[in-house]
Parts: C-alpha cells; structure tokens; sequence
C-alpha cells in the first residue's frame, strides 16, 4: 500500500462527484490490479485510450469505470481480455508526469457489470448496470467478521509489507461487504483471487472466500518466517563469530602478541570454507579443526590432526580435467607412441566415442594389460593418459604383502598415513587420472591382510564412489578414475579381482612389429640419447633382422633396445676420438659391435629324413620351428619319451603312438612288430621344458614314419591336438608359429580346420607366402607331410578290412596381390 492510498473514501475531493445508477462511461483497463468499492488508489495511465477517457470523464462528471485486464500484454482495446464486472470510480486529483503518463487519484464507488462495450474514436465507453449488494448482519455473517479480523490481524503482524495502521482501519469498519473489501484490497493477492472477491456479490459467501485466502497466506507467512528466522539467527552467529574474532585479533595486536597458533587456525578455517568439501567430509573437517583449537600445541595429538586437516585439504575433491573431444587427435596421439596395438587402440577411442555421447553417465572402465615382460605396458598406460588429456599416475603393487598398504592405517597407530591409492590421488591432483596399478599379478599376502582383497573395492565401479580409507574415515570418490592394471600372467590374480576388469591381451611382438618399432621408435631415440644428433647413423633392414634374430630372444623390445643403443655407444665413442665410423650399420659389422650371437633359431631342415617330423611352438618370447626325432630298435615293445617333455605332451605322445598301432594294417605295418621294437621318441633341446597338445600331429608322423621307413617333407610343418581316433583339434598362438616357420623357411604348414579364423590375426605377407591346409583328421595330415603317402601301401588289410576314403584337405594356397585365408 503506497502513502496515497487511503482506507476510507471521506476525502473533500469526492464529496462533490455525483454517483450514477447505471448508463454509459468511459472505461480505463487496469494492469495487474482491481480496484474495491470504498477504496482510494493512485493510478498512472499512460495507454493513449485510458488518458483519452479521463479527458472525457474530467471534462463532464468525473467518473469513469475501471476493469481489471485479464492478461496484462493485451492490448487495452481487446475487449475479450476485460473481465465484465468492474467498479465505478470518481476521479479526484490528477497530476502530468514529465515522462508523458498521468497520476490520478480514484475512489471506488460501487461495483458495475458492464452490458455492453462501446468504442469510441478515442477512448473506450461500456453501457452498464449497477449490482446492488445486501449488507444484513445475520449470525452467519457476524461470526464470519470476528473469523475474518482475528484471522487479518496475524497476517498484518507477519506481514514485513502490511502497514500496521491496517489492521486498525479494518477494526472500525462496520458494514461487512466493506470489511470484506478493504482486507481484499490490502491482500498480496494476485488478479484472479481479486477478481472472485470482487465478482462475488453475497457478503456472506464473500467473508467465507476472503477467509480461505487469508489462511493461505498466513501458512505461506509462517512459513517465510521461521526460514527467516532460521536464516538470521545463522547470520548472527556468524557475524559475532566474526566480530569476536576481530576483536580477538586487534587486541592481540595491541598488546603485541601476535598469536601464531591463532593465524594458523584462521588460515585452516578459511581453507577448509574454500576448500568445497561434500558434506560429510566439511562436517568432519571442523570438527576436528574444533578439537585442534582447542587443544595446546604440546599435545601429542595435536600434531595428528593437523596432519589429518592437511590430507584432507590437499586431497582432490572436485578438480578435473577436461577429457579429449577429438577421436582423431587420440588416435594420432596412440599411433605416435607405439606402433600396432590395434585391438588396445580401438578399445580407448571406443571409450572416447561413449564418453562423448554419454558423458558421466558412462562409468570409467577397468582394464588389466596382460603380457609377457618388454611389450609396452606401462607406457601404453602413460600414452591412454596423454590421448584422453588426463594426468597420469602410477602405483607399483609388486611385492605389497600388507592390506594397509592400500587403505591406509588407522588414526591411532603413531606414523599413520592413507593408503597407497589416497597418496596416489594426491599426486595426481583431478579426480578423474589415468590411475596405473602395475603388476598386479605380483600382490603377496601374509598375517597382515591381503592386498588383493582391498583392491576388490578400488576396482569395483558399484563400491569405489565411496572408497574407504582408515585413515580418512570418510567416504572418497573413486568412479571417476580410469583404472589400468598390468599382469605378466592371470593365473596368480584371484578370482574375483579377475572378475571386476576387463581383460585386454597384449601379446608379444613378431618379427615384423619389432623391425617397425627399432625404425620408428628405438634408432631415434637411442641416437639422440648417444649424442648422435649431428653425427646419424641408419641401420640396414638385415641388420635388424640379424640383431632381433640372433642377439635377442624376447617378447618385447627392451634388449633389441639395448643392442641398438650398444651399438650407438661404440660409434659415438668413435666419433668422440675424431676416429672414422661407420654411417650406415651392416650385418657383417654386428660381430665386431655386439660380439657372437648368443642365440639361434629354429631352420628347415637340409633334407627330407625317415623319422623327423616338423612342428611349430609357441613361447612367451614368440614361435619357431622344432624337430620331433623318432627311432625305432629291435627290442620289446617298450616306448621312451625324452627331452624333459611335460605331462601333456607324454600324453599327446601315448595318443599318437596309439593311433598308429590302431592304424597299422592301413599303413602297411604289421601289428605284431609293435611286440618286437623300442621307440624312442626325443625332441631336442634336453635343457628346455616342452608341454602342451599341439604336437599331437607331429608326434603322430613321426612315429609313422620311423616304423614305415617313409620320408617326412623338410619343407611342412604342422601343429594340431590328435585324439584315438585321428580327429585333429585346435590349438592356441597360431600366429606366432606361422611366423616362427615363416622364419625358418617353411613353405607349406598343417593348421586344424578350427584354426582357420586365426589365420586373420597373421601379417598378409606372410599368409601370402605360406601354403596353409587346414585338416580334420590324420587321413588328410599323411599325404602332406610324407614325400609319398603311406595310406596307399596299406590296401587290405590282413583282417580284411578296407581302408577309408581319404577325404581332400582345404589347402589355401598363396597368390600373388590377393590375400588368403
């Protein structure tokens, strides 16, 4: 309510403006407002049809009808958004505004209901009707006034808008439509309630309406109040601590006693307001920053929670970084770092491309490296770091034997620190890193705990957004960590550790992949940390192959490195002397540089031979070529195994052995002999322990051949699991047996039939050169591997049994310019 409103309309200025019982008026919309009989209100008009129709009712009577627009961007000639009830309302003073608007001040006489609009050149006219209200005080209406008052007066003492002279004015009002009216205008009611009190005409119904409006806002007021309340007595607090603690430290000052246990506790307190905790961690902050306070600088605890405020408050709580947007900047960043990969590489733009689209819906990933020593694993972590634009941090487990160590100890014990992950995130300082947990494989377990079942919770994306150190004692958030572990093997990593990642497999590198990787990665590197810069030297392609194939015997390329960086040295020693060296390495000057080759590899054999049958390995460090020996001597019917051959591969050897005895008619060998002759079965390389399957074909021709006295191809090699029956079953590292008899000179080579989707993983120059046949049975492997098949000597047998058809092998032969599988 502004200054110029008044209560009650007994001004002089009215006095003389004649009332009218019906008839036509000029109409002035109102904007957000109702007028109420008996009620003097300013209006400023500045629509040109509401000034027109004040000229004309200045001009004659002094009256116009005002009506509430229903909508206040409408225009004031829309008669559609005028309500048709309305009040009649004398015009007292009228002020002109410098801005162009007009001030007016109008008492309400009596409400109108307009019948009909009249538009006029200027201004808007509405014939009307007055509405005649009964004002009889029955029981119902009194009660009604007393509800309405008491119910009005807490409103007004709530109220921080409400003058209080409000309610006094209502007091000595008498005529319950006026009461009713006067509380409706002093209300912060919106148009619509406004309306329906203006609209309605029976008093009591009016007094009943009023009240229901009146209980809504003083809900709403009580409600404002004790938030208010609430929120003020906060303020105080806050400000007299304040104000306490200003005064504290200008008396402080005064007396020169600059405290520096009380600026220390001020700087922790505004750190730990800044710091942006959740709420549980800012709720134990201060208590403990509390009992800090408290507690003399002496105290043998007091040292304790300060370390503890100054963990929590170094501790990332919310910063992050900014993940990459652009697949093709990661997959440049991955391919610059490390060569092939392929299957790794399209793992992490996967989780880019999802994190794109999904955002933090999508939960980070959990990944376990799994690879033989040397292939790149730690410094695939670091490169995923570097193409997702995060911070990189690692944590060697190696040799962890202590539970401890990765949630922390408790408060209590004297030296207590967080665990290994909190001191790590720290480090790191985001939330959301490359977190590397490096040879998880190699976790020990003791008295103290196990470390591998603490881990279950870091690793778990349904447990690690409250990750719980003992030392914190409050819950850290760990979902947004993209966890990578590193594994030479799965077998020692329990079970459920196993369950929680994803198993990525990076297997070691082939011949091919290393030559690449010394050319793009390891010459550069190593001429440049020998000072070479300005002195380069290049490497022949032989001399590569020579280096990797003679002097080093490994799955990765940390030895070819070293030779490579031997190399450089000696040459740099070279230059260093001002003595001539050699600008481009040959194979013929690696015996002066690297001295005699401490290794060799698998070769072909010179001639084809009764006996010695080719197979392919597989080991951590690649594939090769081994030839299977077998010797037949007249003897008793015994079978020896040499070579330091594992259980497995004892068995393979019984199972070929006793597929040939049961083969024998139809390979031309009389059953009987079997009674009369040893066999010796070697395979050589007495010092190295051999196990597996895979040789079953192989052993299988080898004993076929030393009893049927047939020569077996120099140039095949074969590997297959072989059953009683002569079925051939698959096996595993096809690729790195192809490209070990690759290597050794093999033109043709024996796969299962099984193995032919693994063909996909081998390099297509290699597939290219290669004769593959893929076999299901042993029918199929001896017309291959023998100079002449032994099937055809046997024809009937003694007991008179037919030999089987021998059903043709899938041989995929190579073509120049297409590749086959």
């Amino acid at each position: 309510m502004t200054d110029d409103e008044r209560f009650l309309g007994d001004d002089a200025m009215f006095q003389t403006i004649a009332s009218h019982d019906g008839g036509e008026l000029p109409v002035v919309p109102l904007i957000n407002t109702v007028l109420f009989p008996n009620m003097v209100t300013p209006l400023f008009v500045s629509r040109d049809r509401s000034l027109a129709a004040i000229e004309e009712a200045l001009a004659s009577h002094r009256t116009i009808i005002t009506v509430a627009q229903r909508s206040a961007e409408a225009d004031e000639s829309d008669t559609e958004q005028l309500y048709s009830v309305g009040i009649e309302a004398a015009i007292g003073r009228v002020l002109k505004l410098p801005d162009g608007t007009t001030s007016i001040l109008v008492q309400g006489r009596r409400r109108v209901r307009i019948n009909e609009w009249l538009r006029g050149e200027q201004s808007l006219r509405a014939r009307y009707e007055t509405i005649e209200v009964d004002e009889e005080r029955t029981l119902a209406v009194e009660a009604m006034m007393r509800g309405v008052l008491s119910a009005y007066e807490k409103v007004v003492r709530l109220s921080r808008t409400m003058p209080d002279d409000a309610y006094v004015a209502a007091m000595n009002v008498d005529e319950p439509g006026w009461l009713a009216d006067l509380i409706a205008a002093t209300l912060p009611l919106d148009v619509p309630r406004r309306q329906t009190l203006l609209e309605t005409i029976d008093v009591e119904e009016r007094l009943h309406q009023l009240n229901v409006f009146l209980s809504q806002e003083l809900d709403v007021l009580e409600l404002e109040n004790r938030i208010q309340n609430q929120v003020q007595r906060e303020v105080d607090r806050s400000q007299r601590d304040f104000f306490l603690r200003e005064q504290l430290k200008a008396i402080q000052m005064e007396l020169g006693q600059d405290d520096p246990l009380t600026r220390e506790i001020n700087e922790l307190r505004e750190r730990i307001a800044l710091a942006g905790f959740p709420p549980k961690v800012q709720a134990k902050a201060e208590e403990e920053l509390n009992r800090l306070e408290m507690m003399p600088p002496a105290a043998p605890e007091y040292s304790v929670i300060r370390t503890y405020l100054d963990w929590l408050l170094d501790l990332p709580w919310h910063t992050t970084s900014d993940d990459t947007t652009s697949l093709t900047e990661a997959a440049t960043t991955l391919d610059r770092n490390h060569y092939g990969l392929k299957k790794v590489k399209e793992r992490i733009l996967e989780f880019i491309a999802v994190r794109m689209l999904a955002g933090d819906k999508q939960k980070a990933p959990i990944l376990c490296f799994v690879g033989p020593p040397g292939v790149g694993k730690t410094s695939l972590g670091r490169s995923v770091a570097e193409a997702l634009g995060r911070e990189f941090v690692r944590l060697s487990l190696g040799g962890v034997h202590d539970e401890a160590e990765i949630r922390g100890h408790r408060r209590t014990y004297i030296g207590a620190l967080p665990g290994r992950i909190i001191q790590t995130m720290k480090d790191a300082g985001t939330i959301n890193p490359v977190f590397m947990l490096d040879e998880i494989d190699k976790l020990g377990n003791d008295f103290r705990g196990d470390p591998a079942a603490a881990l279950l919770e870091v690793l778990d994306p349904e447990q690690n957004s409250t990750f719980a150190d003992h030392y914190l004692d409050v819950p850290y958030d760990l979902s947004k960590v993209m966890f990578i572990t590193t594994a030479n093997m799965l077998d020692p990593i329990a079970e459920p550790l196993l369950d929680r990642m994803e198993i990525v497999e990076l297997p070691g590198y082939i011949e091919e992949e290393k030559l690449q990787i010394a050319r793009q990665f390891l010459i550069p590197k190593q001429i440049e940390a020998n000072g070479l810069s300005e002195h380069p030297i290049s490497f022949d392609e032989a001399t590569l192959r020579q280096i990797i194939r003679l002097y080093t015997w490994e799955a990765g390329v940390r030895n070819l490195e070293r030779e490579i960086g031997a190399i450089c040295r000696k040459v740099a020693r070279k230059v260093a002397e001002n003595k001539r060296y050699p600008r481009r390495i040959r194979p013929s000057m690696l015996d002066g540089f690297l001295g005699n080759p401490p290794y060799t590899y698998g070769l072909a054999e010179e001639h084809d031979e009764v006996g010695v049958a080719t197979g392919m390995v597989w080991t951590m460090n690649g594939g090769d070529i081994i030839a299977i020996e077998t010797a037949v001597v007249d003897g008793k019917g015994t079978t020896t195994l040499t070579g330091q051959l594992g259980d497995v591969m004892q068995e393979s050897a019984q199972a070929a052995l006793s597929y040939a005895r049961s083969s024998a008619r139809r390979l031309g060998i009389e059953p009987k002999r079997f009674e009369k002759v040893d066999i010796h079965i070697h395979v050589p390389e007495g010092g190295v322990p051999k196990d597996g399957p895979s040789a079953g074909i192989t052993l299988a021709c080898s004993v076929i051949s030393a009893l049927t006295h047939r020569r077996l191809r120099r140039d095949v090699a074969m590997t297959g699991e072989i059953t009683l029956r002569g079925r051939v079953l698959p096996i595993g590292g096809l690729r790195e047996k192809m490209l070990g008899a690759y290597r050794a000179g093999i033109t043709t080579i024996i796969i299962p039939a099984k193995n032919k989707r693994d063909l996909e993983d081998v390099p297509t120059n290699v597939r290219r050169k290669l004769k593959v046949v893929s076999v299901e049975h042993m029918d199929e492997v001896l017309p291959i591997a023998f100079t002449s098949n032994p099937l055809q000597r046997g024809g009937m047998g003694g007991n008179g049994d037919s030999a089987p058809a021998i059903s043709v092998p899938t041989v995929t032969q190579p073509v120049v310019g297409q590749e086959e599988l």
